[in-house]
């Protein structure tokens, strides 16, 4: 049996980033899931990254690269040619935004359309991507990206704010870290970048953080993989100081993977009590290596379980803290997560109102008196968020908020908002609320 011969530099990165968007424009593949499974199979670091960078970039300029193949081609492509277009939209985002040197994106994705076994369009490609570096791609309405129905909810729910939202949830975010401090300071480990090249930004306010406004392979991170930061937005790491259990609590992360909010409490105070949930086993696996990799966790108790379920699950003691990070429509991460554009619905949406009520219900009573349990979404939409905790407060006597301070958002309702890019984080929603003793 013969093998097949290594691609040249570079090229084995585009065929793997117009695989990935072919899957997720096409198949209706979640991007997540494609990066997962197409990664590993890279072992160069850089063309991890790149395959990334491109694949976010095509997303984001879906419209424009469209419009140029509108305007540039005869006919529209049939749907057997779904591969070239995803190809050709990984090209055109080389050039703009990425700003990549043409002669390199020319010469990689012409042979990366050969290795795709489309030889016969090799010069198309060619002219395509040598008339977007001459001409640039043309304007396109970002409107032709969102979902009517997700702008209007989004007109109603924040008036005046559509196209601050749409511009922030276009941008391309910044790398934030989390250092653990049960190996090191922030302070520390800034001078270790430093060192190394990297410039990050501390702040105000999160005691573990540090911003780097690039993006950045995780193999470029010193100590990395030794534990000594990870990888986690501002608005994620606020999650610990919302709920702020005493020393060594009972706590419970009810919908816990891939795990990095619990390993931040853990960092935080390694004595807590935590049991970590997770509906899905594979899933579960991710917060394993996770608390692994950070050297949390060893007494921490893991579960493969359905949160609603708890008589199938739960030993009645009680918990003096809960983590509900209730599944959502991820609306406040579009720009980390731009296949939402693609894939969200709006019943949808219905069903993860319905999903989150029911969390809440169930896990409710689980919760000791004087314990807070922690809402928390990264959902801008009011109906999973304002809506739904007020919701709750009016069906549960013994349930009342506590207030929360500026710096997690806007007010909204009984909690706090951040809408996508404030403070150049991502769209976030936190309630705080307390059982009666």
């Amino acid at each position: 049996m013969t093998r097949e011969p290594p691609l040249p530099p570079g090229v084995a990165a585009r065929v793997a980033a117009a695989r990935v968007l072919d899957a997720v424009l096409h198949h209706g593949h979640s991007l997540k899931a494609e990066f997962a499974a197409t990664l590993p199979g890279l072992a160069d670091a850089r063309d991890r990254a790149l395959v990334e960078a491109i694949c976010f970039a095509a997303l984001r300029i879906r419209a424009r690269g469209d419009a140029a193949l509108a305007a540039w081609m005869p006919r529209p492509l049939p749907r057997r040619d779904a591969p070239l277009r995803a190809l050709l939209l990984a090209g055109f985002a080389q050039l703009d935004p990425l700003e990549m040197p043409a002669h390199a994106v020319l010469a990689a994705t012409v042979e990366a359309a050969r290795a795709l076994g489309r030889t016969h369009q090799a010069g198309l490609v060619n002219a395509l991507l040598r008339r977007a570096q001459r001409d640039g791609l043309p304007e396109a309405d970002w409107r032709d990206l969102w979902p009517s129905w997700l702008r209007g909810r989004l007109v109603a729910d924040w008036p005046g704010e559509l196209e601050r939202i749409v511009e922030a949830s276009s941008a391309r975010a910044p790398t934030w870290l989390r250092v653990n401090r049960q190996r090191g300071t922030r302070d520390a480990y800034r001078d270790r970048l430093h060192a190394a090249g990297i410039e990050a930004m501390i702040e105000g306010g999160l005691d573990d953080a540090l911003r780097i406004d690039a993006s950045l392979p995780v193999a470029l991170l010193p100590g990395f993989a030794e534990g000594d930061v990870s990888v986690q937005d501002g608005a994620a790491q606020r999650v610990a100081g919302a709920l702020s259990p005493a020393s060594g609590a009972r706590v419970l992360d009810a919908c816990a993977a891939p795990g990095g909010k619990a390993a931040h409490l853990l960092e935080l105070d390694p004595g807590l009590r935590l049991v970590a949930l997770d509906i899905d086993e594979a899933r579960l696996r991710k917060v394993r290596a996770t608390f692994a990799r950070l050297g949390v966790g060893a007494d921490a108790r893991l579960l493969a379980a359905d949160a609603t379920d708890t008589a199938a699950w739960w030993d009645r003691e009680p918990f003096d803290a809960i983590l509900l990070d209730a599944p959502c429509s991820a609306t406040g991460i579009i720009r980390r997560q731009p296949d939402v554009l693609l894939h969200r619905r709006e019943r949808d949406v219905d069903a993860l109102v319905a999903l989150q009520a029911r969390l809440l219900d169930a896990l409710w009573p689980l919760l000791a008196p004087g314990g807070v349990l922690l809402y928390a979404t990264c959902s801008i939409l009011k109906a999973e968020n304002e809506a739904q905790v007020a919701a709750f407060l009016a069906r549960t006597p013994d349930a009342a908020a506590v207030a929360l301070p500026e710096t997690f958002g806007r007010e909204a309702g009984a909690g706090r908002q951040r809408l996508p890019g404030e403070a150049g984080m991502d769209g976030f929603f936190y309630a705080a609320l307390r059982r009666a003793a």
